[in-house]
């Protein structure tokens, strides 16, 4: 039989809301041959039980090792990544109290935490005293309550926080990535390369057996 040519893809980090992992779960596949391409998408690589981690390390060439022992002929190309790490999740489809809670909370301590920021760097820098000394140096005398110049620092600072991540309400300003996503991106990326290799160096990613 002729020698059929697989193209697989593997994702880096995924999540699944099933115990079963299927290989169409982890990456993208490719084949002319569509029966054989439904065959290797519908194959399970890996099952969490009850009792187990919630998250694993797959190997693709323990992946390839499935695919060719369920379709000898074929000659599997791998073009992604050569480790994925698989993470089990339970998602509540239906939002209860709980999660709107869980938000709310979220949102007033970000905001007062802010906010708190905010105040306690001004009062270490002295803006206070900052805004009252221009304000004598360009009015020639003493300012008397709220003044223009904190007004218009005021709503500066909120449209400088606005660009800066580049968000107001809902809305995107610009097709670029904000500065959290970035960072959160980032700090996933670093979180998924130490699992993998923390699993690598204690033997517990999912290997090719020997």
């Amino acid at each position: 039989m002729t020698n059929t040519i697989v193209y697989f893809k593997c994702s880096r980090n995924v999540e699944v809301q099933s115990p079963d992992v299927f290989t169409a779960d982890i990456g993208s596949l490719f084949c002319a041959d569509k029966e054989v391409s439904a065959k290797l998408k519908s194959l399970k690589v890996h099952h969490f039980s009850k009792d187990s981690c919630k998250r694993t390390v797959l190997s693709v060439l323990k992946i390839v090792e499935h695919m060719e022992n369920t379709c000898p002929n074929i000659t599997v190309m791998l073009v992604g990544e050569t480790d994925v790490l698989v993470e089990w999740i339970h998602v509540n489809r239906h939002k209860g109290w709980q999660q709107w809670l869980k938000a709310a909370l979220v949102c007033l301590v970000s905001f007062f935490g802010t906010a708190f920021t905010i105040m306690a760097y001004h009062n270490d820098v002295g803006i206070n005293n900052v805004f009252t000394e221009l304000y004598r140096m360009v009015m020639n005398r003493e300012p008397q309550g709220l003044n223009v110049l904190e007004v218009s620092y005021s709503i500066g600072l909120a449209a400088g926080i606005i660009v800066f991540f580049n968000h107001i309400g809902g809305r995107r300003l610009t097709k670029d990535p904000t500065p959290i996503e970035v960072a959160m991106r980032n700090y996933e990326a670093d979180v998924d390369n130490t699992l993998i290799e923390t699993a690598g160096r204690e033997g517990k990613e999912d290997e090719v057996s020997s």
